[in-house]
């Protein structure tokens, strides 16, 4: 069937595109097709027909509160972290930083008189 014949049988039977409620359905929707559907539900709110704004801000909150849930959910079943342990420097790394900060004066004043030349 092409457009053409499509569009002469929606004027003859009266027939318009239907427009259906996923609210129930969300539920049941896999994690991607969650945000694909709100992707897709924000992009008619803006863009939409009269009927499709309706229908996506009518969907929105619905899918949103859905997403949020999943967000703790998956949240919750998550183990504790560790807590960070700090390990400490041995000495020798210590005595080395010494000499490194010794010589930054002298690198300084140097830089200094070259910028005065």
């Amino acid at each position: 069937m092409n457009k053409d014949s499509q569009k002469s049988a929606r004027t003859d039977t009266g027939a318009a595109p239907a427009v259906f409620d996923l609210r129930d359905r969300v539920p049941t929707m896999a994690d991607d097709a969650l945000v694909s559907l709100r992707v897709n539900a924000l992009r008619l709110k803006e863009t939409g027909s009269a009927i499709q704004r309706h229908s996506a801000t009518a969907l929105l909150p619905v899918v949103e509160a859905e997403i949020a849930d999943r967000k703790e959910k998956k949240k919750a079943a998550m183990p504790p972290k560790a807590p960070r342990v700090v390990k400490k420097k041995p000495a020798a790394a210590k005595a080395a930083k010494k000499t490194d900060d010794d010589d930054q004066p002298e690198r300084e004043e140097a830089l200094l008189d070259s910028a005065d030349e």
